[in-house]
C-alpha cells in the first residue's frame, strides 16, 4: 500500500526536491526569537553575525485547512487579535483566494524559501471540496506550492486506499472522474505534488511506512529535512474499517528513529510536522506564549512531545487543536526549540526565520524567529483560485444552492462557547426524530462535538436570502456521511459513557456529548475526571435514570463504533442502521421550519454547567 509521491511539473525554484505551499500576510503579528539558553554553546551568536557562512530560510506554514477553500462563515472565519490597549478585536479571515495571495506576498524577497502543513488539510471539508472527496482542495494546495505536510486523522477519513489515491491522482474508485478534458474524455486527477508524510504509520503485513517518512528540501548546498508524523490516537477518532492493517506508533520514539537516520545522511537541520498540539493560554493568535518563562503559555499533549524530541530536532510545526500559538519550549538539552501552530481553515500562516550554518549544515537556534500573521481578506483575491472555485461551484450549484430550511437566528456550532452547543441541540433533536421514524421506542440521540464542522449563519452567504439554510451549508455542518444508528443501552452503559466525556482518553481534552431535548444531567467542571458527572443529576424527561433499564439511543455510526474514546457506546445491542445524518437533520428542517416559520437558536440549557 506504500505510495510515491510523483513529482510531475516544473520546479519553482531551481533544485528543489519539493514543492511549495501554504503563508500568508502580515496583520498585527507577535514576533518570537528564541532567547540563547544557559547551556547555549557561545558560537552559536558569532556564527549567526557571520553572513557568509549562514543564510536565513524561510519556512511557511499552516495547518488544519480542511478543505475551506472559500471564506469560512461566521465564527469559524475569524481570529482574535490582542490590541495594545489589552482589549480584543475579531478579523475576518481565511479562504484560498487570500491565503494564496498571502504565502505569495510572503514569499517575495526570500530566495530560501519553503512551505510546510501539519496535516488535516482535507476531510471534514465543506461541500465544494467534500463533494468532490477534496480533489478540488488537493489542486489548489499545488497551484499555492505547498512542499510538505504530514498526515492529519482527517486525510484518513475515507481510509488507507483513498489517502494513497490523493497522493499519487487517478478517478475516484466509485464516483469515476468529475470533469472532461479538451477532447471530451474524462479528465484523471493527479493527486498531490507534495509528499504527504506519514513516519509514525506502519503497514502491519510489512512494518514499511504507509507513505514517506520524511524528505528533504535542497536548495544551492542548503539541506532541511522534513519528519511528518499524524496523531497517534487516530484509530480512536476515525473509522476502523478505514485504518484495517495499520499501526499508528509513538510520536517520540518515532521522531528519534528518524532525526537520527536524517543526521547520518548529513541532514543536520531538521523540522517535525506533527498533527498534534496544545492548548494556548490566550485565543488571541498574537499573544505572548513565552510569559512569564519559555512555553509557559501554552499546554496539552505537544508540550510533552516537544519536551522529549530528540535535540537533533530545530523546530515543531503542529496541528490538530485548531489553536494560534508561537512558543518556545526547551528540548531535552535545555536548548530552547520553536514550536508553532496556525489556527485553522487557512486564516493565519506562520513565518518562521530559520538561520542555517554553510559549516554545520544545522540551524543556529538562537536565530530563530517566528510569527503568526493574519490572512486577511481586505486583500486581493488569488486570480488563479477564484478561477478554481468557480469551475468546481459550477459543477456543485445544483446540488449546493438548494433551500432546506430556515433559521431566525445564527446557530452556533463550531463556534459555540459552552460545552453544549445550539447546532449541537439542534443535530440531537434531528437524529432523534429520524430514529423514532424507524422505532418509536428511541428515546435520546447522542452526538460527538467534533462532528460538528461549522455554525449555520442567518446572514445569506450567496443569493438565496437571509435564514435560508441551503444544502451546501448544512453539508458544511455534517461532511462525515455517518448513518444515524439505534441501539440499546442499559442505564449503567449511558452513566458510564457520560464519565467517558471527561476520562479516560478524554480527560486532558474532554469531549462533551450533545444531547437531545428531554435528557439532562450537570457537569461539575470544579472536580476532576468521572466525578465530573453528577450521577443524580442524570435524568430523561424528568426521570433519573435507571441502571438496571434499557434505552433505545440514537447515535452516529462514528459513536456506535465506540469512536472518540466513547468504547461503552460500542457495546450496544439490538443495532439498527437509519439514513445518512445529513439526510436526517434536512428531513428534521422540512418538517420543522419554512419561511414564515423558521427554526429559533436552542437555548442549550440541557447540560447545566458548574465551573
Amino acid at each position: 500500500m506504500s505510495a510515491i509521491p510523483k513529482h510531475r511539473r516544473p520546479r519553482r525554484r531551481a533544485t528543489r526536491v519539493l514543492a511549495v505551499a501554504a503563508g500568508i500576510a502580515t496583520v498585527g503579528a507577535l514576533a518570537v526569537a528564541l532567547p540563547a539558553s544557559a547551556g547555549q554553546d557561545a558560537r552559536d551568536g558569532a556564527v549567526a553575525k557571520d553572513k557568509k557562512r549562514t543564510v536565513d530560510v524561510q519556512l511557511l506554514s499552516f495547518n488544519d485547512f480542511h478543505g475551506n477553500l472559500q471564506a469560512p462563515a461566521g465564527s469559524s472565519g475569524q481570529v482574535t487579535e490582542k490590541q495594545p490597549d489589552g482589549t480584543e478585536k475579531k478579523i475576518d479571515a481565511g479562504g484560498a483566494e487570500y491565503l494564496a495571495t498571502s504565502l505569495r506576498t510572503a514569499r517575495k524577497g526570500h530566495p530560501y524559501s519553503v512551505t510546510a502543513a501539519a496535516g488535516d488539510l482535507i476531510g471534514g471539508s465543506p461541500l465544494l471540496s467534500g463533494l468532490f472527496h477534496d480533489e478540488p482542495t488537493v489542486e489548489a494546495l499545488n497551484k499555492m506550492d505547498l512542499d510538505v505536510s504530514s498526515v492529519g486523522n482527517h486525510e484518513f477519513d475515507e481510509g488507507a486506499k483513498e489517502l494513497a489515491r490523493i497522493q499519487n491522482g487517478g478517478c475516484h474508485p466509485k464516483d469515476g472522474c468529475y470533469e472532461k478534458d479538451k477532447h471530451g474524455k474524462p479528465k484523471k486527477f493527479k493527486g498531490a505534488d507534495f509528499p504527504y508524510l506519514t513516519a509514525n504509520v506502519t503497514e502491519e503485513k510489512t512494518g514499511k511506512p504507509l507513505l514517506k517518512p520524511y524528505s528533504v528540501w535542497k536548495h544551492k548546498g542548503v539541506k532541511i529535512g522534513f519528519i511528518g508524523l499524524t496523531l497517534e490516537g487516530t484509530p480512536d477518532i476515525v473509522s476502523a474499517d478505514g485504518i484495517k492493517g495499520l499501526k499508528f506508533h509513538d510520536e517520540v520514539e518515532t521522531i528519534n528513529k528518524y532525526a537520527k537516520i536524517l543526521d547520518k545522511q548529513g541532514v543536520k537541520s531538521i523540522v517535525t510536522l506533527i498533527h498534534e498540539g496544545g492548548s494556548p493560554a490566550s485565543q488571541a493568535y498574537n499573544y505572548d506564549c513565552d510569559s512569564p518563562g519559555a512555553g509557559d503559555g501554552i499546554s496539552g499533549p505537544i508540550t510533552a512531545i516537544a519536551k522529549a524530541a530528540s535535540p537533533k530536532v530545530d523546530a515543531f510545526v503542529t496541528g490538530h487543536t485548531h489553536q494560534a500559538y508561537v512558543c518556545t519550549i526547551p528540548d531535552p538539552s535545555g536548548k530552547p526549540r520553536m514550536v508553532t501552530s496556525a489556527s485553522s481553515y487557512g486564516k493565519l500562516y506562520t513565518d518562521t526565520t530559520l538561520t542555517y550554518d554553510r559549516k554545520t549544515k544545522d540551524i543556529v537556534r538562537t536565530s530563530v524567529k517566528s510569527a503568526n500573521h493574519v490572512v486577511s481578506r481586505t486583500q486581493s483575491k488569488a486570480r488563479d483560485m477564484r478561477r478554481l472555485i468557480k469551475r468546481w461551484d459550477k459543477l456543485a450549484a445544483p446540488i449546493a444552492g438548494k433551500p432546506v430550511g430556515f433559521i431566525s437566528g445564527d446557530i452556533p456550532g463550531r463556534g459555540a462557547t459552552s460545552p453544549e452547543s445550539p447546532l449541537g441541540d439542534l443535530i440531537s433533536d434531528a437524529q432523534l426524530a429520524h430514529a423514532k421514524s424507524l422505532d418509536p421506542k428511541a428515546s435520546l440521540a447522542l452526538m460527538n462535538p467534533g462532528g460538528i464542522r461549522s455554525d449555520l449563519v442567518h446572514k445569506a452567504s450567496g443569493s438565496e436570502g437571509d435564514g435560508v439554510v441551503t444544502y451546501g451549508e448544512a453539508f458544511t455542518v455534517q461532511p462525515f456521511s455517518n448513518t444515524v444508528n439505534l441501539v440499546d443501552l442499559t442505564g449503567a452503559q449511558l452513566l458510564t459513557a457520560l464519565r467517558q466525556q471527561v476520562s479516560g482518553p478524554n480527560e486532558a481534552s474532554p469531549k462533551i456529548l450533545q444531547v437531545s431535548d428531554g435528557f439532562t444531567y450537570t457537569l461539575d467542571m470544579t472536580k476532576s475526571g468521572a466525578d465530573r458527572i453528577v450521577t443524580d443529576s442524570v435524568k430523561l424527561n424528568g426521570k433519573a435514570i435507571d441502571v438496571n433499564a434499557t434505552y433505545r439511543v440514537a447515535l452516529n455510526s462514528f459513536l456506535a463504533g465506540g469512536g472518540d474514546g466513547f468504547a461503552e457506546l460500542g457495546k450496544g445491542k439490538n443495532p439498527l442502521v437509519g439514513a445518512d445524518d445529513l439526510e436526517a437533520l434536512n428531513d428534521y428542517f422540512a418538517a420543522n421550519s419554512s419561511a414564515d416559520k423558521p427554526i429559533a437558536p436552542p437555548k442549550a440549557d440541557r447540560i447545566t454547567v458548574v465551573k
